[in-house]
């Protein structure tokens, strides 16, 4: 299974790929999860301690010179089109409960800045583990799709959108979702997350009748609290383990049918 989870900033799509990547990880499959958003949280959100000690792909130096053939920040120039990356997540990952885990840090956007061997390097890697059969990946992504090439989003089995009761989040859902289908993804899947009530299910289903739901996360106070604690969420309730079960069911239901 190889997901991208995005959505807006504050819905749980940080906590939600935690989960996916436990839940695939109890499943007896071997993981890989990438924290793809600037705003990193995933090793927090598994309860790695001293996150901000994890350096993130885009700045490690050494490694982009070696595996680009130039030093960082090179624009315009040239370097290694396809390099060597399959070492990668043995020699970086930080391994949380069997899940190996990377940073990938912020990616340039716009202008020269784009194409760049920092930019470069992390589409390689993940082109790389999207075709790896020996291994799921979980991308925890910022609201977009921008570590994702046209040719790579493709081989994503889906892109799975987390959207909160909320109106801003449901138009950041529908913006991901066109910009996904222009690049050619037609996987596109939601995901209702803190849930409170029956009204907020039904606001969700309404809003999202464009996009197919594949299940409802509770708001669960338990999940909150571990994160401010610094705890794996994975651990924290067995309502949210048992809800999360239920959405890989449903994940796996929709991407075999669209397969």
């Amino acid at each position: 299974m190889k997901l991208a989870v995005t959505g807006k900033g504050g819905v749980g799509k940080t906590t939600v790929s935690a989960l996916l990547a436990h839940a695939f990880k109890s499943a007896g499959h071997s993981v890989v999860a990438i924290d793809c958003d600037p705003d990193s949280n995933l090793l927090a959100c598994m309860g790695y301690p001293h996150p901000e000690n994890v350096k993130p792909l885009v700045e490690l130096h050494a490694l982009i010179e070696e595996k680009m053939g130039v030093k960082p920040g090179t624009t315009g120039g040239m370097f290694r089109l396809n390099p060597f990356v399959e070492d990668i997540p043995d020699r970086y990952a930080v391994e949380i409960d069997g899940i190996r885990v990377l940073v990938a840090g912020a990616v340039k956007k716009g202008g020269a800045g784009c194409y760049c061997p920092e930019n470069s390097l992390i589409r390689a890697l993940i082109s790389h583990l999207l075709v790896d059969e020996k291994s799921d990946l979980v991308l925890d992504m910022e609201a977009g799709v921008e570590h994702l090439s046209r040719g790579t989003i493709r081989t994503v089995d889906a892109l799975l959108i987390v959207v909160e009761p909320g109106l801003r989040s449901v138009e950041t859902a529908i913006r991901v979702r066109d910009l996904a289908i222009d690049l050619g993804l037609k996987r596109v899947i939601a995901l209702g997350n803190k849930i409170q009530n029956e009204y907020d299910v039904g606001f969700i289903r309404k809003a999202m009748q464009d996009i197919e739901l594949v299940g409802f996360l509770p708001f669960d106070v338990h999940i909150r609290e571990a994160e401010i604690a610094g705890r794996p969420v994975a651990s924290a309730s067995e309502q949210m383990r048992k809800a999360i079960h239920d959405v890989v069911t449903a994940i796996e239901a929709k991407t075999a049918k669209l397969s």
